[in-house]
């Protein structure tokens, strides 16, 4: 073999090994998603209640404490966010107040209306449910969001926040409330905490997620 047919192919290796190179892409770089970007089938929501004004251990706030968590969680997972806002707010923003109110609500076992509806709902495989502890339990108006939809052979991932109380069994409550869901454990986050060390509410919900 004569040294310009040895020159002649190396150069012609050379050529294909970097056009070969050339043909890969960059996750990071080419609009593809990573790991927490939103599925395309849309088949996570995120349904969250949530107050503002005067809470308990973190004073008067503009965001609320299961927001915040909420917020996290959908961006972690994908999901698509839907908020139970009543459909006449008329909750005290004082913290004092919003108690009496939660305890007659629940002592009547209200069920408070919400403003808006979940379009699509069948389409959601899997529900994760954010609520504040009120009275070691449920808000009222998160059982008029359970019983508004049919939840058979739904996934119901609950979160909540509290400054206290844990997750007061809630995770049985919803089971009961909708028992043909399943209803996985509730992850138990102190509103202080959404408040002030949001790098330790993200850690916290990573393990949670696993």
């Amino acid at each position: 073999m004569t040294k310009k047919v040895l020159a002649l192919l190396m150069t012609l290796a050379l050529i294909l090994s970097l056009a070969a190179c050339g043909a890969k892409t960059d996750s990071s770089k080419d609009g593809s998603k990573g790991d927490n970007a939103p599925s395309a089938s849309g088949k996570s929501l995120v349904v969250y209640f949530s107050r503002t004004g005067e809470q308990d251990k973190v004073g008067v706030i503009e965001k609320g404490n299961t927001k915040i968590v909420a917020e996290m969680i959908a961006e972690k997972v994908g999901a698509e966010l839907f908020e139970i806002v009543p459909k006449n707010d008329n909750y005290p923003t004082t913290f004092d107040a919003l108690c009496d109110v939660a305890k007659e609500e629940q002592t009547k076992n209200a069920r408070p209306e919400i403003k808006d509806t979940v379009e699509n709902f069948d389409s959601y495989d899997t529900i994760y449910l954010g609520y504040p502890i009120w009275w070691a339990d449920l808000p009222m108006i998160c059982y008029t969001f359970l019983e508004s939809y049919d939840f058979n052979g739904k996934t119901i991932v609950p979160f909540c926040t509290h400054e206290g109380s844990a997750d007061a069994n809630t995770q049985k409550k919803i089971q009961t409330a909708v028992p043909k869901a399943e209803v996985k454990e509730v992850l138990a986050i102190r509103g202080q905490d959404a408040q002030n060390d949001q790098s330790g509410v993200k850690k916290q919900i990573e393990e949670w997620l696993k």
